[in-house]
């Protein structure tokens, strides 16, 4: 499912104007990034938790030519499910 289905199912399942909906969807995924930006947890109960995680700098190697090539310090966005979400999965 990609976003613009996400929008038609919530327009749909609340009569809202579709919209309406993108903008609050989109609103939301820039809190999110702005959040997680600044290094916050979200925590959505029920649903689950996004973070930010350091990867230290290591040495890696081009596919190509199997050259060590340096590859510095990154961050990277996490969601951990919470365990109503795990529970529907099962």
């Amino acid at each position: 499912m990609n976003k613009a289905e996400v929008i038609s199912r919530v327009a749909h399942r609340t009569g809202l104007n579709k919209d309406k909906v993108e903008d609050a969807v989109n609103a939301m995924l820039v809190a999110i990034g702005e959040a997680l930006s600044r290094g916050e947890i979200v925590r959505i109960s029920g649903f689950g938790r996004f973070s930010v995680r350091t990867r230290p700098a290591h040495t890696g190697r081009n596919p190509g030519t199997g050259e060590r090539i340096p590859v510095g310090v990154s961050r990277t966005a996490l969601f951990k499910a919470g365990k109503p979400l795990k529970d529907a999965l099962n």
